[in-house]
């Protein structure tokens, strides 16, 4: 007999059902709901993987309970039993257990001195402890029967019995370099542990943070504007959408046009502390800037006249006290300044037949080279005295390398040459097929930027001595193009063009990520603050000077400009 259509059966009623969908079965009997669960999907290492890395995670935070939730839900354990066992009992300064959890892991322990080397830092921590309470009798026997039977770092265990003269708990902290008896030098004492176990025994620490820091350092390095200073604590990102700078944050827009020269302008060089701009006219003056790092604005500090020929290349020495002023093909002349005083410090002319055009500073700021196209270059000191020279080379740009020997010169057999003035040597770095108008190296002296005649931009590694990369857009023909590295760690190349444009480009990348419009004629060198990764200069022949910054800077009362997408 049926009633309300539910069967009866012993005088109970029930209702089951079932779903295939899900596996699941919901019973109702004597008013009682029971779920029973399917077994759960088989996880893929990847998925047990990303468990076992939140539940440390979690375990760092303090969410204990929370870990030991997921733990039991997903099957998945954080790490080996032995080297759970191993972490519990140093944590607890069992030290006793600790060894005997070592002959546990032995057979998973990869290196072949491994539990050597993991007994000898534990007995160590344990020596070190003992000390700490004052119990020396019992360190000295841990010292004599347990480290120094393991016969291993001698140097380190009678570095270990030195110890013994600490006078005070705080002495032996800082004679032995360690944090001390408790949780903080444990846990260095686990880390170094780890390293000996594979992460499937054992993760290694704050594996997930790791990870998300590498993440993060590979979006900025992919990210083609990155230009500020990026603070490596994830606390200063959203990981929740990829890391991309936006292009308004790039030196991209005029924010100031310098009218003062009367004539081309042909060099542009900041000041090593970036307070300053120096720049060099063909109307023969040479003019001191400076900067408002707030603002970014610029105004003239000095100005140094009456440089007959022209004033077509500018050197700062290292501590920015002294300038030099070069002039251009024809000129035998070369003025060395004092910045601070304005005082011409020396005047230096060694003959009529000689060309003085090219200048670079030891890292010393106490003597420089100087030479020129007509076939010989000088090393002299701050009062223009020679110290020693090169004859019969022409050349037509110099640069001083960090080792403060190496003098590297661009000559006329379109080559870059090295030579030592202690050891008077030379040898071949750089040949080229065509002319090298200019060159300049970067912070590290390993890289090498040449402007090529005809050819354009060419970026070379000088300790392999190989072509890295050609740069594309630049209209090079037989001008000097003085061209840069710059932005935040010269990650950037920036070149001025005979198509009246500046160029930007990532170290990496060959093809333009910003073209810079507004001048009107021919740029002839451009330079990047070493200070204000975000502020440019560039010197034309439209008797200009511009200085670029970030888009953000033109709501601030700065000029307007433009740049070309590319």
């Amino acid at each position: 007999m049926q009633a309300n259509g539910c069967p009866q059966h012993n005088g109970e009623s029930s209702i089951a059902t079932s779903s295939q969908q899900n596996g699941s079965c919901t019973t109702f009997a004597n008013g009682d709901f029971h779920i029973k669960s399917t077994p759960r999907k088989p996880m893929s290492q990847t998925d047990q993987d990303i468990v076992r890395l939140i539940v440390q995670h979690l375990r760092g935070l303090g969410l204990n309970q929370t870990a030991e939730q997921l733990i039991s839900e997903s099957g998945c354990m954080l790490e080996h039993p032995a080297a759970a066992k191993l972490r519990s009992h140093i944590m607890e300064g069992e030290w006793a257990k600790a060894e005997q959890d070592l002959e546990e892991l032995k057979g998973l322990i990869e290196c072949s001195q491994g539990t050597l080397k993991m007994r000898f830092l534990i007995l160590e921590q344990k020596y070190l402890e003992l000390l700490e309470d004052g119990r020396e009798i019992d360190a000295l026997h841990c010292l004599r029967y347990e480290l120094t039977p393991l016969k291993f770092n001698t140097e380190r265990v009678h570095q270990l019995s030195t110890f013994m003269m600490c006078c005070s708990g705080q002495d032996l902290r800082e004679t032995a370099e360690w944090a001390g008896k408790g949780v903080e030098s444990r846990t260095k004492l686990i880390e170094k542990l780890q390293t000996f176990l594979p992460p499937s025994v054992m993760l290694p620490p704050r594996r997930l943070l790791t990870l998300l820091n590498q993440a993060v350092e590979q979006q900025k390095e992919k990210c083609p504007y990155h230009n500020t200073k990026f603070d490596s604590n994830l606390d200063a990102v959203s990981l929740l959408i990829d890391h991309m700078c936006s292009r308004d944050q790039f030196p991209s827009v005029t924010i100031q046009t310098l009218n003062d020269h009367c004539d081309e302008v042909w060099f542009c060089r900041f000041s090593p502390d970036g307070t300053k701009l120096a720049t060099g006219s063909k109307d023969g003056s040479l003019i001191i800037w400076e900067i408002d790092f707030s603002t970014y604005e610029l105004r003239i500090k000095k100005t140094f006249e009456n440089h007959a020929y022209g004033v077509s290349y500018i050197a700062w020495s290292p501590d920015g006290t002294h300038i030099i002023a070069c002039g251009p093909d024809d000129c035998s002349d070369l003025w060395l300044w004092n910045v601070e005083t304005g005082d011409l410090r020396v005047k230096m002319s060694q003959s009529p037949e000689d060309s003085l055009t090219t200048a670079s500073w030891h890292m010393d700021s106490k003597k420089f080279v100087t030479g020129g196209i007509r076939g010989q270059f000088y090393q002299c000191d701050l009062d223009g005295n020679v110290l020693d020279s090169w004859e019969g080379v022409r050349v037509q740009c110099i640069a001083c390398q960090n080792d403060g020997k190496t003098v590297l010169a661009a000559d006329t057999h379109h080559r870059v040459r090295g030579y030592n003035f202690d050891e008077l040597a030379d040898f071949n770095v750089i040949q080229e097929d065509h002319p090298v108008m200019s060159f300049t190296l970067n912070d590290t002296g390993k890289l090498i930027l040449l402007n090529v005649a005809t050819q354009g931009i060419h970026l070379w590694d000088l300790h392999d001595k190989c072509l890295v990369r050609k740069f594309q857009g630049v209209t090079q023909g037989f001008y000097t193009i003085h061209s840069c590295f710059g932005g935040l760690n010269q990650d950037f190349i920036a070149s001025g063009s005979e198509d009246h444009k500046v160029y930007l480009w990532h170290l990496r990348k060959e093809e333009p990520i910003v073209v810079l419009e507004g001048h009107a004629r021919t740029v002839n060198c451009v330079h990047w603050n070493p200070k204000l990764p975000g502020m440019l200069a560039s010197a034309s022949d439209d008797g200009t000077v511009r200085i670029w910054g970030p888009a953000e800077r033109v709501g601030n009362g700065c000029e307007s400009g433009r740049s070309t997408p590319v």
